[in-house]
Formats: structure tokens, C-alpha cells, sequence
């Protein structure tokens, strides 16, 4: 049943799509059944479907009715409101999306509960799937209620626990004054972090090398202790560029050198912090997870990974900062 006192309150007009499909075109027939149920729209009897109405709800529609159209098949899209104050409720009943919701928490719980016995790679596939598919369910999920935002909750935990197994010494933040820098007193200096590099490291070693310090040499530490003494540290405990209240180390360093205003960097920063910590989904991070997670399993040291990966995030920051 949806939750009504928890969910987002259904709009006051629908738009409805009546579809007359050829019976002898069975393809025709599976392909706007699998876009219709991908876009969210629900389902009132056998070919009529409903979405809240927006904008994108008449694109989809839009869409479908040309295909049905160029198919040999008839359309009819009708823009429908409310009638009473209970139509709007028993219509959102149609886009309860607990179900769905539950089957991703089952398998969230499932990988968790094997955790100790995954090889890195199994364990980071098998969440960038879940958090995939959650994103989805997510972009359809037009009443969002306390199913979501428990899932959403479980799924940032489950990270949490995912980098603890396979990402040790994860800093924790630290409460102080993020001060702006000169990058002039940061040329052709020495950094350091943790070796086995994930997400915040290889971004932050991206961003260094790319806006801060052209020159920069890396050394991946397996030791904290081992730090050379001049070396500036970043990404760790007792670092000098470290999680800093709810920013993670990316965000600390763009704030420092005063880059925050690079529309790129600030959705890179974005993507970073989800990775690393949770919070707001972005779509592209499973992708980069992907490819981060492929590189250390491919590359044979960190200097080949952060090389390997480059080109991905080059190209992600110009994406970002022109389309931004």
C-alpha cells in the first residue's frame, strides 16, 4: 500500500496513453512495454497507461505513441484530472514502488552478510549493480517516501562498510577552517597517500597533477609512517589536506587553491563525494566506480592506475564543465 502520509502528494492531472497495437506485431508490442514499464508509467488495463503529468511524461508518451503509429498501430493521449479528492490517491497506488525497493534491500543485505568471503572485485561489481539499479528505481519513483530514503540510508552504509574491507584507514573528518592557498608555494612538490588508491585518492591525485601542482610527484604509501618529510599528505589521518567536516579530501583541495567556482570541478566534487561517502546519487558514478575499481584490478601500481584512469576523468570534467 502506499504510504500517503510519507510520500510526496499526487499532482491534480494525469496524462493517459490508450494504445491499439497490431496483435500480429509481437515485437512491436514487447518494445513499448519495455520502455513504458522502463519510464515508470503505470499500468490501468491493457493498453492504457498513465503517468503524472510533466514534461517528460509527454515526451514519453510522445515517443511511444510515433513508434506505435510507425508500427500500423492507433494512439490516444488524454490529459485527465482529478475528479474527486480520492482519484489522485488511487492512482499514485500505481506507482508504489516498495516492492521494488524491498528486492534491491535483499540483495543489498545478501552481499553484506558475505562480505568477508568477496574478492574486492566481486564485492565493488556487485554494489555498483545494486547502486545502479537503485538509481533507476530512484528516476521512476515519482511519490518518494520512507522506503527510498531507508534504502538510500542502507545503500550509504553498505559503502561505508565496502571501503572499510577494502579501503583501510579511511580518514575521519576533521572540524577546523578550510584556509585559501597560493598555488605558487605548491609547484614541484612531493605528495603523498595511501597506496591501493579508490575514488577520493586517484581524483585528488587527478586534480593535483591537473590544476594544482603540474609537476607533482606521488608516493603511495603502504605505511603511513613511511611519509618522506617534506612530502604534503592528503587523504589520511593527520594529513594536511583530509576530510574536513562533510567535505571529503577532492572538495578540500578544490576550496583550498580557490578552484570552487569551475562548474566541472564542483560536479566532479559531487561524484566524488558520493563514491566516497554517500549522499546525493549521481549518475554517472557507477561508471567511474567502474573503471576505477577495473584499474586496480588491472594495473600493476598506483602511478599506472592514476595514468589509466586519466583520460575517463579528463574527459568527464569537460562534459561537466560545458554542459554545466
Amino acid at each position: 500500500m502506499v504510504d500517503l502520509l510519507t510520500k510526496a502528494a499526487p499532482p491534480s492531472s494525469w496524462l493517459l496513453l490508450v494504445t491499439n497495437l497490431p496483435g500480429t506485431n509481437k515485437t512491436l508490442r514487447m518494445r513499448i512495454w519495455r520502455a513504458l514499464k522502463s519510464a515508470g508509467a503505470g499500468n490501468l488495463r491493457d493498453g492504457v497507461y498513465v503517468l503524472p503529468q510533466s514534461d517528460n511524461a509527454h515526451a514519453v508518451f510522445a515517443e511511444q505513441a510515433a513508434d506505435i503509429q510507425a508500427g500500423g498501430g492507433g494512439t490516444h493521449r488524454f490529459t485527465l484530472p482529478a475528479e474527486s479528492a480520492d482519484q489522485p490517491q488511487a492512482l499514485a497506488a500505481l506507482f508504489d514502488r516498495t516492492a521494488e525497493y524491498q528486492e534491491i534491500n535483499n540483495r543489498l543485505q545478501a552481499a553484506r552478510k558475505e562480505l568477508a568471503t568477496l574478492s574486492e572485485l566481486d564485492a565493488r561489481r556487485r554494489l555498483a549493480a545494486i547502486a545502479r539499479d537503485m538509481t533507476a528505481i530512484e528516476a521512476i519513483d515519482f511519490f518518494p517516501g520512507s522506503p527510498r530514503a531507508q534504502l538510500r540510508g542502507a545503500l550509504e552504509d553498505a559503502e561505508v562498510a565496502f571501503n572499510r574491507r577494502f579501503s583501510p584507514n579511511e580518514p575521519t573528518a576533521v572540524h577546523r577552517r578550510v584556509g585559501r592557498l597560493e598555488r605558487t608555494n605548491y609547484q614541484r612538490r612531493t605528495w603523498a597517500t595511501r597506496e591501493r588508491l579508490w575514488i577520493d585518492r586517484v581524483c585528488s591525485a587527478w586534480l593535483i597533477r591537473r590544476f594544482i601542482d603540474r609537476e607533482a610527484k606521488f608516493v603511495w604509501l603502504k605505511r603511513l609512517e613511511d611519509r618522506p618529510k617534506r612530502a604534503i599528505g592528503f587523504d589520511f589521518d593527520g594529513a594536511q589536506f583530509t576530510h574536513v567536516d562533510t567535505k571529503v579530501t577532492f572538495e578540500v583541495l578544490v576550496m583550498s587553491f580557490g578552484l570552487e567556482d569551475d562548474p566541472g570541478l564542483a560536479r566532479l566534487g559531487a561524484l566524488v563525494h558520493f563514491l566516497d561517502v554517500g549522499g546525493i546519487p549521481v549518475p554517472e558514478a557507477p561508471g567511474i566506480a567502474a573503471i576505477v575499481l577495473g584499474a586496480r584490478a588491472t594495473q600493476p601500481n598506483d602511478d599506472a592506475l592514476l595514468l589509466s584512469v586519466t583520460p575517463a576523468l579528463d574527459g568527464l570534467y569537460h562534459t561537466y564543465r560545458t554542459t554545466a
